[in-house]
């Protein structure tokens, strides 16, 4: 019984962290004229950079929008100190 109880609160556990959020900050350029910004978007599934990546050349591209990179991801308690740096394109994606 102790073994079964374990193995509950283990996928528990396991079950709240694979549902932590997850964003990264990233910038984005436009050509012609030229402008950049800095910005961060929520990611869903893997929380790294490669995935993150993956999921915002689609989404920034169709407002016309190139990454130029991801800085980095992390979870709920890097968002509060980007926001204002991001401005307009805090989870705007």
């Amino acid at each position: 019984m102790k073994h079964i109880l374990a193995s509950l609160i283990a996928l528990t556990f396991a079950a709240s962290a694979a549902q932590a959020a997850c964003y990264a900050d990233y910038k984005a350029k436009q050509d012609d004229p030229l402008r950049l910004h800095y910005g961060v978007v929520q990611i869903a599934g893997d929380c790294s950079v490669a995935n993150a990546e993956a999921e915002l050349r689609s989404k920034l591209a169709r407002d016309g929008w190139q990454l130029l990179n991801v800085l980095g991801v992390f979870d709920d308690a890097g968002l509060a100190e980007r926001r204002e740096s991001a401005g307009d394109y805090y989870l705007r994606y």
